[in-house]
C-alpha cells in the first residue's frame, strides 16, 4: 500500500510539472502570438500610409490629410487678435506617421518576402497581366505598385487569420489539458486520502493486536510459571511419596499409642477420684 501511495504522490507532483510546463509554454506563445499580430498590424498601418502618401501625388482625391490638432481656448483668442497659432506637431514614429513598430514590422515584411520569393521558386511564374506591357504613365505604374501592396496586405490579413485560429486551437488544448489535469490529481488525491485513511486505521488495528499479544504473552508467562511450579511441586511429592506415607503410618501408630495411653490415664484417675469420695462420705457419716 505504501508503494502505492508513493506511486500516486509521484504521479501528482509529474503532472505538476507538466502543467508548469505547459503553461510556460502556453504564456509563450500567446506572447508571440501578440507579437506577431502588432507587427502585422503595424506593418498594415504602414502600408496603409504608404498608399495614402502614393494617393496624395497619384490620386490626390482618394488623399486623406491627417487631422488637424484642435486649438486650446488660449491659441483661439490668439488666432482671434490676428496672431498665428503655433504650427500642428508633425506626429512621430516611421516616417513622421505616428506608427512605431518598425522593429516588428520589419520582419514580418522579411517574413512576406521569403514566402513569395520560395512560393516563386517552387512555383512556374504566372502569365503577365494583360495591363502589364500597356503601363505607359505614372498613373499606371501607380495602380501596379498599390496591387502589389494590396497583395501584402492580402498576406498579412491571410497570416492573422491563420494564427488567429492557432491560437485560439492552442488555448482551447491548454484548457482541455488542465480540466484533464485537475480531474487525475483530484482522483489521485481522493486515491491516496483513501489509501493513508485505511493505512492509519491498519496501523491503530496492529497498535490493538499488538497490546493484546503483549497481554497474552504476559498471562502465557504467568501460566507458565504455575505449571511449572506445579510440576516442581508434583514432582517433589512423587519423589518423596513413600517416605511422607511412612511417616504417616509412624505418625499414625503414635497417635493411637498416645490415644491408648491417654486412655489408661483417664481411667485411673476416674477411679481415684472416685474412692476419695467414698472415702470422704464415710467419714462423715461416722461422724455422726
Amino acid at each position: 500500500m505504501m508503494e502505492d501511495v508513493a506511486a500516486l504522490a509521484s504521479g501528482i507532483k509529474d503532472l505538476d510539472a507538466s502543467v508548469a510546463e505547459a503553461t510556460a509554454m502556453r504564456k509563450a506563445e500567446n506572447s508571440e502570438f501578440k507579437d506577431t499580430m502588432a507587427a502585422d498590424q503595424a506593418a498594415k498601418e504602414l502600408i496603409g500610409v504608404a498608399k495614402n502618401r502614393l494617393a496624395k501625388f497619384y490620386t490626390p482625391k482618394m488623399y486623406k490629410a491627417p487631422p488637424k490638432r484642435e486649438l486650446t481656448s488660449e491659441e483661439r483668442i490668439l488666432a482671434n487678435m490676428g496672431g498665428t497659432p503655433p504650427p500642428t506637431e508633425a506626429p512621430g514614429g516611421i516616417a513622421g506617421t505616428g506608427i512605431t513598430y518598425l522593429q516588428e514590422a520589419a520582419p514580418v515584411f522579411a517574413q512576406i518576402s521569403s514566402h513569395t520569393q520560395a512560393k516563386r521558386d517552387t512555383e512556374a511564374p504566372p502569365p503577365p497581366p494583360e495591363t502589364w506591357s500597356a503601363y505607359q504613365n505614372k498613373g499606371q505604374e501607380h495602380n501596379g505598385v498599390i496591387a502589389m501592396l494590396d497583395l501584402l496586405v492580402a498576406d498579412l490579413d491571410k497570416e492573422m487569420q491563420e494564427i488567429s485560429v492557432q491560437e485560439k486551437e492552442a488555448q482551447a488544448e491548454y484548457e482541455r489539458f488542465l480540466a484533464d489535469s485537475a480531474a487525475k490529481r483530484s482522483t489521485d488525491a481522493k486515491a491516496i486520502a483513501t489509501k493513508e485513511g485505511i493505512k492509519a486505521d491498519l496501523e491503530i488495528y496492529s497498535e490493538k493486536l499488538a497490546a493484546e499479544l503483549r497481554t497474552a504473552e504476559k498471562a502465557a508467562m504467568g501460566k507458565a510459571m504455575l505449571l511449572k511450579d506445579l510440576n516442581l511441586e508434583c514432582g517433589w511429592l512423587l519423589m518423596n511419596y513413600e517416605a511422607r506415607q511412612s511417616a504417616r503410618d509412624t505418625e499414625l501408630d503414635a497417635l493411637k499409642q498416645a490415644k491408648a495411653i491417654l486412655s489408661g490415664a483417664d481411667f485411673a484417675l476416674v477411679q481415684t477420684a472416685a474412692d476419695r469420695l467414698r472415702g470422704s462420705t464415710s467419714g462423715t457419716i461416722a461422724a455422726m
